[in-house]
């Protein structure tokens, strides 16, 4: 900008320059002409006046010479210029600073000649004599004679130079004050002009980098000034709309951030642009590693890539589901979705990855459960359904088979009836429908209170109960659902230890925050293999075992599910031969 300011100062200051300096020849030029045209005009009248008043003789011109070199000389008094007085044939006659005898013919005199032809001649020439120049000026003594004698005056230009000098003196010291004064005006007009300028250039380049908060302060009206008030009012404009645009993506990348499901937007080209942070967990790459790139550069399994490659052929909806091994083994479902801008123009596909690992899984479950479900509603409802068929068959008249076969078909009666608590109970507590009171519980008191619930069944076995109870342990929980979990898990080792074992309850805190429930017994233990599967629903390490017992297969998976739900943690190991110990971990205080 101190350029462009500079420049248009010394343009303004060479316009000025070339103005003056134009004026100035103008008007010496002018000055010398008007100057040397009054001069002329002063001599003619002069001369006229000679012509009138003198005695002009004729004759022979050897003779006239003392005559008119005298009249010459005279006039040069009065008038103070040269006086020459030239025959018709161009001979000297008499000349007032020269003797006539000595000087050439002045017939081819360029003055003499014009004063021939029109009466009046005038020539301004160097005199070599008098080394300076010289105007001339000659009038016919009879115009209508072309050979009539002549009168020339001749007068020297040298203060007419001189006026001309001190003109130009006074020109130069004019235009150079002149050249200061501009110079100075024109810098503060160019400052003027160039300073609102720079302004609005260092405003547009803070725009350019973004500072939308960067304003023009407008000083002065005028083209300047609207050039100001336009700047801010689209840095304003922009302001608000980068504002929105900010806006939006923010809510953009706040919705894809948090959509369940995977977003990959990818253009007409192939290459990737946009990678949704779920998108990045379920494939196992960064939006910094794939954006930019093409698919094909994803080290992906090559259904995914065929399925890109045939969307961005076909440009239609795809759904697909495919399992993938890589960061980990799921199942995905698929949809590749065209997109289309406006004007119906083709801008790529858009792929959503959404994991229905679980889905399948609960849907797997569900359907197994339906199928356990089933057929344990179905055996009891069988041996019900038979005996009262064989009874009705005439069996009733045995009294001892009678009382045999209504006993069994009590007992399997019971069994549906805990059957179908234990289901409608496991489903509550699936669906969370099952509210908690949380409430302080004094562990000691607590466990000898569900033990003592239990030594009844540990007799009919001849089972041994041991109880270690840290004293002074709290814990906040539901207090009935908390006996429901050990009572379970006590009745579950009673169960399948056999008779005379033992089965242990300990209680213990871990730190401040958590305490442990260790329930161990001297059963029949668990096999290996069958451990990650012993808390799902219906499954059965011994099935006749189980049924023998009275078990519905759900007490641990209903167990598992109130501790989850006491934000708590259980876990089983065993022994085959040896018993079983399963491990609770519960929190202090719940949140």
């Amino acid at each position: 900008m101190n350029s462009f300011r500079n420049r248009l100062t010394f343009i303004m200051i060479a316009m000025i320059a070339l103005s003056v300096t134009a004026a100035g020849f103008i008007m010496a030029k002018t000055f010398k002409e008007t100057h040397i045209n009054t001069l002329e005009d002063s001599m003619v009248r002069e001369m006229q006046i000679i012509l009138a008043k003198m005695d002009w003789k004729e004759g022979d011109p050897a003779s006239l010479i003392p005559y008119f070199s005298s009249e010459a000389a005279m006039l040069k008094k009065y008038t103070g210029e040269r006086v020459t007085f030239i025959a018709g044939d161009g001979t000297v006659l008499g000349d007032s600073d020269h003797a006539a005898a000595t000087m050439d013919n002045h017939m081819n005199r360029s003055e003499v000649l014009e004063a021939h032809a029109s009466g009046i001649g005038r020539e301004i020439r160097h005199s070599d004599t008098l080394n300076q120049n010289l105007l001339y000026v000659a009038i016919a003594t009879d115009p209508s004679n072309p050979q009539s004698s002549v009168i020339r005056l001749a007068v020297s230009l040298a203060d007419v130079e001189g006026s001309i000098y001190q003109l130009w003196t006074v020109l130069i010291i004019g235009l150079l004050i002149l050249f200061l004064v501009a110079a100075f005006i024109s810098y503060r007009i160019a400052l003027s002009l160039t300073r609102p300028l720079e302004q609005i250039t260092r405003v547009a380049k803070q725009i350019k980098n973004m500072d939308y908060d960067a304003r023009v302060t407008v000083r002065k009206q005028g083209e300047i000034g609207e050039l100001g008030n336009a700047i801010n009012a689209m840095a304003e404009s922009l302001d608000v709309q980068m504002t929105r645009i900010r806006e939006n993506e923010s809510q953009l990348e706040s919705v894809l951030d948090n959509m369940i499901n995977g977003v990959v937007m990818i253009d007409e080209t192939g290459k990737i642009v946009l990678i949704s942070r779920r998108a990045e967990e379920i494939l196992g790459f960064s939006s910094k590693e794939l954006v930019g790139r093409n698919y094909a550069e994803a080290k992906q399994q090559y259904e995914l890539s065929q399925m890109i490659q045939e969307g961005l052929a076909v440009r239609e909806h795809i759904r697909e589901e495919i399992n993938f091994y890589f960061p980990e083994e799921r199942l995905l479902e698929l949809n590749l979705v065209p997109i289309y801008h406006e004007g119906h123009e083709f801008g790529g596909v858009l792929l959503v990855l959404q994991d229905v690992t679980a889905i399948r899984r609960l849907e797997r479950i569900r359907s197994e459960f339906v199928a356990n479900v089933s057929h344990e509603l179905k055996t009891p409802i069988a041996a019900v359904k038979g005996f009262a068929e064989t009874l009705l068959g005439g069996a009733v008249k045995d009294e001892e088979t009678t009382r045999s076969f209504l006993q069994i078909i009590f007992d399997e009666s019971d069994r549906l009836n805990r059957l179908i608590g234990d289901i409608l109970e496991l489903s509550k507590i699936e669906s969370r429908r099952v509210p908690l009171y949380f409430s302080p519980v004094e562990v000691d008191s607590f466990v000898q209170k569900t033990v003592t619930l239990m030594e009844t069944e540990a007799a009919k076995k001849s089972i041994r109960l041991d109880v270690q109870a840290e004293g002074g342990l709290y814990v906040e929980a539901d207090e009935d659902r908390l006996r429901q979990i050990m009572m379970n898990l006590l009745a579950n080792g009673i169960n399948y230890t056999p008779e005379g074992g033992k089965v242990s309850l300990t209680v213990e805190g871990i730190d401040e925050d958590h305490i442990r429930i260790k329930i161990t017994d001297t059963g029949i233990g668990i096999p290996k293999k069958d451990l990650p599967r012993i808390f799902e629903r219906f499954y059965r390490v011994d099935k006749a075992r189980s049924r023998s017992s009275g078990g519905t297969g759900l007490g641990l998976s209903i167990v598992k599910h109130l501790v989850e739900l006491h934000k708590g943690t259980i876990s089983v190991t065993s022994t085959v031969g040896v018993g079983s110990t399963f491990v609770i971990e519960l929190p202090v205080l719940q949140q």
